[in-house]
């Protein structure tokens, strides 16, 4: 993230003027009260204050135990606002699917030729990965690349598929992915700091419809135990979860 910031000095005053920066946002969110979504999301769009579009993002933590397969979460949604980011797609491909894909918009198509760029030249510029399932046992060599990242094909995500230019056209249009990380938590963005707060309702509660239908038969007890709502430089809103899901 320094690259704009070279020297040690330049970079303490980084830190000191987003440090007063965000406590003066903290100073507008009470930490004991559980807001209802429309001034959560109020809230989060007056904290975020930096001189970019920052993300808007739902920090979703579960009763789920991803340690056991039949608790795991893995998904995704099209947000009907899209998230306000541009997003480049790869696609593993060959043939009539390769031209398909690249008539449907994707920024790169490719096979095994593509295995030592991002194997040994530490290629990344792709955001999502798109694959055909005849694809999948050369993809899954760089499973020790791409899957920390976040950026493995998955057929419950709808990214290995024979219908390319259906998941290059959801992709576009807004499709997030969510999934649980190793503290049984989702993050997922759900649009920008500059969209409208009815916009950014809609994208925030097609997530969690999205999320409640997922729930594992195996999780006992509490489903969502808290829900968060940040921007990339902003303090955090806690959410009443009981209305969320009523």
């Amino acid at each position: 993230m320094w690259e704009g910031y070279p020297d040690i000095t330049t970079r303490r005053l980084f830190i000191m003027k987003r440090g007063k920066r965000y406590a003066e946002a903290a100073k507008t969110i009470d930490r004991s009260v559980l807001y209802d979504a429309p001034e959560a999301i109020s809230l989060v769009k007056k904290a975020a204050s930096a001189k970019f579009d920052e993300t808007i993002e739902a920090h979703i933590r579960t009763g789920c135990d991803g340690r056991h397969a039949d608790q795991q979460i893995r998904g995704a949604v099209v947000l009907p606002h899209g998230t306000g980011k541009t997003v480049r797609i790869l696609v593993f491909a060959k043939g009539p699917k390769a031209d398909e894909a690249l008539a449907a918009g994707a920024d790169f198509v490719g096979a095994e030729e593509l295995i030592p760029k991002i194997q040994n030249e530490g290629w990344l510029d792709f955001d999502v990965v798109v694959a055909t399932p005849d694809m999948m046992g050369v993809v899954g060599r760089l499973g020790r690349v791409l899957g920390p990242k976040g950026l493995m094909p998955n057929p419950k995500a709808g990214t290995v598929t024979m219908d390319v230019t259906k998941a290059i056209n959801d992709i576009k249009a807004g499709k997030v992915e969510y999934r649980l990380d190793k503290t049984n938590i989702i993050h997922v963005p759900v649009g920008k700091a500059s969209f409208e707060e009815d916009k950014l309702a809609d994208n925030f509660q097609t997530l969690i419809d999205a999320i409640m239908k997922a729930k594992p038969s195996a999780v006992k007890g509490a489903y969502l135990k808290s829900v968060t709502l940040t921007s990339t430089m902003g303090p955090g809103v806690k959410l009443n979860v009981a209305k969320l899901t009523n």
